[in-house]
């Protein structure tokens, strides 16, 4: 069954959009306080659409992901109380209690890990929020995290160039596959550990 292929074709197709520029931003500021999906999913075809502009590009996501995470840490500082029963309910109360008790052991290294990282760094933004950590810590581990993540996605593209894409057009189905088993997988052991 055919299900990346078709998608990264897609995404691909709106990285080339006029307002790619705009759309990569928006995505970027609600995935760190509210959207599930990646950026990595936009700027890499991005990149590899106008290999030229992988520094803006990075700029881009970086900026407004670190503006989200500021807006997820008034979501956790100004609005916990009305978000709670939602987010016990939501996959992501464990990952939420797991971010607290590491803030209290680690502070803004966690947001830093955790802007670099492929967890949800939205639940580091609002965690941090609750937990009322020093806000320019806040900002720099996240502009520090989030460049760090976002300049090597964007520089492994620039570098890999078209070979790059006929290779990731040729193995796509390959390593959506395989992602998607990964995470099963880590999904099912983090379930058997807790």
């Amino acid at each position: 069954m055919k299900l990346f292929g078709p998608l990264y074709d897609l995404v691909l197709k709106w990285s080339r959009h006029p307002h790619a520029e705009r759309y990569l931003g928006a995505m970027s500021f609600a995935e760190s306080s509210f959207f599930p999906i990646p950026v990595d999913v936009m700027l890499a075809p991005m990149c590899l659409a106008d290999r030229e502009r992988w520094i803006r590009y990075a700029t881009i996501a970086t900026v407004f992901s670190v503006l989200g995470g500021l807006a997820g840490y008034a979501i956790g500082w100004g609005m916990f109380e009305a978000i709670e029963p939602w987010l016990r309910e939501s996959q992501y109360w464990e990952k939420f209690e797991q971010a607290s008790a590491a803030f209290d052991e680690y502070g803004i290294w966690v947001v830093f890990a955790m802007g670099f990282s492929p967890l949800p760094y939205k639940v580091a933004t609002i965690a941090a929020g609750v937990a009322v950590i020093n806000l320019p810590g806040f900002i720099v581990g996240s502009v520090v995290g989030r460049a760090a993540r976002f300049f090597l996605v964007a520089g492994l593209v620039r570098l890999g160039g078209q070979r790059f894409e006929d290779t990731l057009r040729t193995h796509v189905e390959r390593i959506g596959w395989a992602v998607a088993v990964l995470i099963a997988v880590g999904i099912a052991w983090f379930m058997m550990r807790g």
